[in-house]
């Protein structure tokens, strides 16, 4: 079997140490977007993990929230706390993560103090995020995903989403 590319080994590794049950899939067609994991992985769009990299006062903060729905700058703001909270571009999202945009872990962020999970998430049995590259997706238990993450729970979406 092929070695899986870098990144998805790292946070395989991460995973194997931790012990927690979860299951990295790889879908070589490619799971650039939401709808396109959702697609590959046979799941609701609301359960694929959208991990958005925002940078707030200078510092990165990761904000995951459903695949069917858009960040609300305002409440991350309110949530961090910070003056203003923009989205990172690539090369942010890169150093900050150690991974490519559209294809952020949630673990292992050491670069990355402050996590955020958005509420409607938890509600799920199972959720996927990316795993490393954008061909793999990891399935994993929601309070697994908060606990290994350390992230707070709160209201991160916007109304009209």
């Amino acid at each position: 079997m092929n070695a899986w590319p870098e990144p998805v080994e790292r946070v395989a590794d991460y995973l194997r140490k931790v012990a927690v049950e979860s299951r990295v899939e790889e879908f070589p067609a490619g799971t650039l977007t939401a709808e396109d994991a959702a697609k590959a992985v046979g799941c609701d769009l609301a359960q694929i993990v959208k991990s958005l990299v925002f940078i707030c006062d200078g510092k990165p903060v990761l904000v995951m929230i459903g695949g069917d729905r858009r960040a609300d700058r305002t409440k991350i703001e309110a949530a961090v706390p910070c003056e203003k909270a923009k989205i990172a571009g690539p090369d942010e999202v890169r150093s900050a993560t150690g991974f490519d945009p559209g294809a952020v872990a949630p673990f292992p962020l050491p670069e990355i103090q402050t996590i955020l999970v958005d509420n409607e998430l938890l509600l799920h049995e199972v959720v996927w995020t990316g795993a490393g590259s954008h061909q793999h997706v990891l399935a994993i238990a929601p309070s697994d995903l908060v606990r290994l993450t350390h992230a707070r729970s709160v209201d991160a979406v916007a109304e009209d989403a």
